[in-house]
């Protein structure tokens, strides 16, 4: 069964974060540089929060004016589910689903060690796919053309 710590590992390590006390200007700023969809919001060292596009989008609808000088606080989801290196890919998928989660942190007691994204998810459940169909087609082509020859 695949893993989030196999995910992780083929994803990499780059891992995003902001202060929830910086403003949303900076937020947006750095998710658009890095052409990333959220920032892990990290306090005092250790998971506050999520902050995503869609937090973003709710606050603009909401707060039309001044809006820059929010802060990440302000806008960010603070009740984040998240997952161990140890969680199988198909609990991950329940749970983003059930939470209508785009991104969830995976954690290690108090270590964060990185997000997995539904794009992670079906990347790697495709890839396993393929893996397996090239697998089994190579057990196929590879199977006795009679089982009796093969037992004498």
């Amino acid at each position: 069964m695949l893993k989030v710590s196999e995910i992780l590992r083929v994803k990499g390590k780059v891992l995003y974060t902001i202060s929830p006390d910086e403003s949303i200007e900076i937020a947006i700023q750095t998710m658009s540089e890095q052409d990333i969809g959220s920032l892990v919001v990290i306090e005092h060292g250790e998971l506050a929060g999520m902050l995503t596009f869609r937090e973003i989008m709710r606050h603009l609808n909401k707060k039309k004016t001044d809006f820059f000088n929010s802060t990440v606080r302000s806008i960010m989801d603070t009740y984040t589910v998240s997952v161990t290196p140890n969680t199988e890919a198909t609990e991950v998928q329940r749970l983003m689903l059930e939470h209508h989660a785009r991104y969830v942190p995976v954690v290690d007691g108090p270590t964060l060690l990185g997000v997995i994204s539904f794009y992670d998810m079906a990347k790697a459940l495709i890839e396993l796919e393929q893996f397996e169909n090239s697998m089994l087609k190579a057990y196929i082509k590879h199977w006795p053309d009679d089982v009796n020859e093969a037992d004498e």
